[in-house]
């Protein structure tokens, strides 16, 4: 089998990080009109309307939904029939986010920890944070990316809980999470949780939940009705859009699970702000190329 051109990964990876800020998915427009309908509060209505028309003047000039592009996240799924090299797809995912901010350009968001110092590129060491995993049915290269801002993700959190605390506990933790955490992460938007695994694994967990389409239920109905159980509880607190008041909190609240350790059981919250942005691609081993969300 042909090695693959990995120009073609770079080119993706830049246009994936472009494609994410400036394009909302349909289901999260769709998810917004819905929330606007079943709104009744005036404020939040007017902040509805406000965020319509942010979505209009992005798709009008092509330009940036929200100022805050980010760190970005590659999350990369290699079919089996693939002709891969690890090593050369997260080079060309580096470059690719480093290209996207400086060619189209954006403002680069990645910084040194310490020095605080900004190369405006979006990227540096660790970054992007490309996650890894593999599909034995197709033979593509999946790429989901997602753009994280600050708002949202410095509102992640992560505790570990023993068994014998109970299901009650989880949601009592979710629940009590999203009310502290009030405006900060701009909503209405979509709250991932993670359940079980290990306390790295978890808030992996999380991430990969906020990328789901909203709405879109887990396929294990114990987990979806914990779902629909938290967003209805959710949505009672009247924080409602931008904090402001209102009956629609969250647009959505998704759960992914693992197996965990006999002795533990952790969870983490990780949340997307109301432009739950993200973008996908499918290179196919010819070089094809497919783009969606």
């Amino acid at each position: 089998m042909a090695d693959l051109d990995y120009q073609i990964v770079e080119d993706v990876a830049k246009e994936l990080y472009i494609r994410a800020l400036c394009d909302l998915p349909p289901d999260v427009r769709e998810a917004l009109k819905k929330a606007h309908d079943r709104e009744t509060n005036p404020t939040a209505k007017e902040i509805f309307k406000a965020i319509f028309k942010t979505i209009e003047v992005a798709d009008k000039n092509k330009t940036l939904i929200c100022q805050d592009t980010g760190l970005p996240i590659y999350m990369v799924k290699v079919g089996s029939q693939f002709p891969w090299n690890g090593y050369q797809i997260k080079e060309r995912l580096a470059k690719g986010a480093e290209r996207a901010t400086r060619e189209f350009p954006f403002r680069g968001s990645s910084t040194h920890p310490l020095t605080r110092i900004n190369p405006q590129t979006s990227v540096g060491e660790g970054l992007p944070v490309v996650h890894y995993d593999f599909d034995g049915e197709n033979d593509y290269l999946d790429i989901l990316m997602i753009p994280k801002g600050s708002g949202s993700e410095n509102m992640s959190t992560m505790k570990m809980f023993y068994p014998a605390h109970g299901i009650s506990a989880l949601k009592k933790f979710v629940i009590d999470t999203v009310f502290e955490t009030g405006a900060n992460p701009c909503p209405p938007g979509i709250i991932g949780i993670g359940i079980g695994g290990t306390a790295d694994l978890v808030m992996k967990l999380a991430k990969e939940a906020i990328a789901r389409p909203v709405g879109q239920r887990h396929p294990d109905p114990q987990i979806a009705e914990m779902e629909e159980e938290l967003e209805e509880a959710i949505n009672s607190m009247d924080r409602g859009p931008m904090g402001l008041g209102g009956k629609i909190t969250t647009l959505g609240v998704h759960i992914e699970t693992a197996y965990t350790h006999i002795t533990q059981n952790p969870i983490a919250i990780n949340t997307q702000c109301w432009p739950a942005r993200r973008a996908r691609a499918k290179i196919y081993p010819n070089g094809n190329v497919e783009y969606g969300y």
